[in-house]
């Protein structure tokens, strides 16, 4: 396969200190950084870290310009290693990729093979892209759950920030595998869409949240896919069952947790950290293949927006506005 001498990609630069612009852009093979296989991205995600990224957050990304994307799907162009060649499909997400590494925004990435996935046969790239780090990061965090013994006659599932791209795909993979699912509306009212993907009842932001300082409340949840920290964190985990496992994978609402011991000693409830951007490649590579099997979800195009490469800045804005809904993927070949 031939690479070009250049290509497209969307470049954040700061123009004064604390003040960034964003701009597609010619970027040129050769600024790529150093790595073993080189991939032409087909399609990207967009996700809350790219906004970070893009908006010159420089606790996700340190030095500009720079090209944000943390998820990538395509093919590949170039390798220096056997693992791979030039034509095989891959995906790459997590890692550094988009943080301090040129990401998937771009039309080319260059990684190292580690970083790398073989895209399983019963998934496309635009499939791989819809779950992305936060299919990933919401499979992953069922999959925590249920290894904890957690199981679907055990009661309901508490998902918060089930309006998001990691709480859709939570909420849609555990009705598929049989969970009850409680979601957590949010702030706009998307009764029909939670519905729609899967969850049984649904709550609202108040009812979700307890500030009253009670050390435990009633048991309410088997268990929990928390996406967004502080109170309602605090809240599910001082409203499990006995034995509950209650997954934390987020901090949008607060990276503080006011919270005392009493739900874990008096209740055994687990709360497990999800960590999606250094999983072991193992572990990786059996969480992608339950995606691309038993827990492939069926309504995909319900949770998904597709948008083209120059819609992508437009995407950002409304991330920013509070406004998206679901998973936004970009199509980033002409």
């Amino acid at each position: 396969m031939t690479l070009p001498d250049e290509f497209k990609a969307l470049v954040v630069a700061e123009t004064q200190e604390n003040q960034y612009t964003r701009s597609i852009a010619q970027k040129k093979i050769d600024d790529l950084p150093e790595g073993d296989v080189v991939v032409q991205v087909l399609y990207t995600s967009l996700n809350y870290k790219d906004v970070l990224s893009a908006t010159g957050n420089r606790g996700v990304s340190r030095n500009y310009p720079h090209t944000p994307g943390i998820d990538a799907a395509g093919i590949v162009a170039d390798s220096t290693t056997e693992a791979f060649k030039p034509g095989d499909p891959v995906i790459v997400t997590s890692y550094d990729l988009g943080m301090n590494t040129a990401g998937g925004f771009g039309q080319y990435i260059r990684v190292p093979a580690g970083w790398v996935v073989s895209q399983p046969q019963s998934l496309t790239a635009a499939e791989a892209m819809v779950y992305g780090t936060a299919g990933f990061t919401a499979s992953l965090s069922v999959w925590n759950m249920i290894e904890s013994g957690v199981a679907p006659d055990d009661g309901d599932i508490l998902v918060s920030g089930a309006t998001g791209g990691v709480g859709s795909i939570a909420v849609s993979i555990l009705s598929k595998i049989g969970y009850s699912v409680t979601a957590i509306n949010g702030v706009v009212d998307e009764t029909d869409y939670l519905n729609e993907i899967g969850a049984k009842h649904i709550i609202s932001i108040d009812e979700a949240g307890d500030t009253s300082g009670r050390p435990l409340l009633k048991s309410l949840w088997a268990g929990g896919i928390d996406t967004v920290g502080g109170d309602i964190l605090a809240t599910t985990i001082r409203s499990t069952k006995y034995g509950a496992a209650v997954t934390c994978c987020g901090n949008v609402a607060s990276a503080d947790l006011p919270l005392n011991v009493y739900p874990f000693i008096l209740r055994g409830v687990r709360l497990i950290g999800i960590d999606s951007q250094n999983c072991p490649m193992p572990i990786r590579q059996k969480i992608w293949q339950k995606i691309a099997s038993e827990w492939k979800i069926d309504w995909l195009q319900t949770i998904t927006t597709e948008a083209s490469f120059d819609e992508l800045n437009d995407k950002i804005e409304l991330m920013l506005q509070g406004k998206h809904i679901g998973r936004t993927i970009i199509k980033m070949v002409d």
